[in-house]
């Protein structure tokens, strides 16, 4: 007995050990922001820098407004979840509840795979085949534009979103399911207006993720948009606020090197904020519940 004890202090110091490494490597990141953003800041100008329409750090009279590349990416953002959480919650539900064990098994393996693509393939794969496809599409002089960012960024997500989305709805009791059909709800009832529901958790962790990895992606998005720091429109050439820091930080120097920390620092919040704001949704929604 006293050697189980010792083994299981054991066992929770080191877990503590972990626990405790991977909160101080994000301390570490959020203080490294900070302190490598905020002179840029400073000496732009917080309403200058964030509200800015212009961002040309290289040229003649260099200009530090990101706001082009904020809204940029909140569009580009907002777009892929519309298509990408369309699409892959209707298409967990259906592998969840409606497929054959032989098809959900085919699908979430393929699904799986779309999951390991690098993104250079997934932008490579835009560029060739999505952006002159919508050039030819809409007439337009070029296809790069904020739609096909919007379209990759779906197709990257969708992994996520299936597969999370997926293991919530396997986990709802299924006598939850049952006493709705005993009720008298059919089967798509039911699955709608009592699976989800139980699965809501889950399914918002989903979108967390998906959140996560195309605001926070960078290489696809670079080849397809255009990387041109305009006002977002649809069909024109934009830079998201990633592709601006990864386009950028191998070259820069001086007040431009450190813009890209404060742009980065940027990110960094908006996701936070992301986060948080998804969290506490879902949390008030439990608490509703009960």
């Amino acid at each position: 007995m006293k050697n189980n004890t010792l083994f299981e202090r054991a066992v929770q110091g080191i877990f503590l050990i972990l626990g405790l490494f991977t909160v101080g490597c994000v301390l570490l990141i959020t203080l490294y922001l900070v302190f490598s953003g905020i002179p840029a800041i400073l000496e732009i100008g917080l309403w200058d820098f964030l509200f800015g329409q212009v961002w040309d750090p290289a040229g003649a009279d260099p200009r530090y407004g990101i706001l082009p590349l904020i809204l940029s990416s909140i569009y580009a953002t907002a777009g892929a979840l519309v298509i990408g959480v369309s699409v892959g919650f209707f298409t967990a539900v259906y592998l969840s509840k409606k497929a054959s064990p032989r098809l959900k098994a085919i699908m979430s393996s393929a699904v799986s795979l779309l999951a390991g693509i690098p993104s250079v393939v997934y932008g490579l794969v835009g560029m060739m085949v999505l952006v002159p496809g919508i050039r030819e599409l809409f007439d337009l002089p070029d296809g790069a534009s904020l739609l096909a960012a919007m379209i990759v960024l779906a197709v990257m997500i969708l992994p996520s979103v299936i597969k999370v989305s997926v293991t919530a709805l396997d986990a709802v009791p299924k006598e939850y399911e049952d006493a709705s059909l005993a009720l008298g709800a059919t089967a798509e009832e039911t699955w709608f207006r009592v699976s989800v529901p139980a699965a809501k958790s889950g399914i918002a962790t989903a979108v967390v993720l998906g959140v996560g990895r195309a605001i926070g992606e960078a290489m696809a998005v670079m080849m397809v948009s255009g990387n041109v720091a305009n006002m977002p429109k649809l069909f024109e050439s934009v830079r998201l606020l990633t592709t601006a820091v990864s386009g950028g930080m191998g070259y820069a120097d001086g007040l431009y090197r450190q813009a890209l920390f404060s742009i980065a620092l940027v990110l960094f919040l908006f996701i936070l904020l992301i986060n948080g704001a998804l969290n506490f949704f879902v949390k008030e929604k439990r608490n509703d519940s009960c």
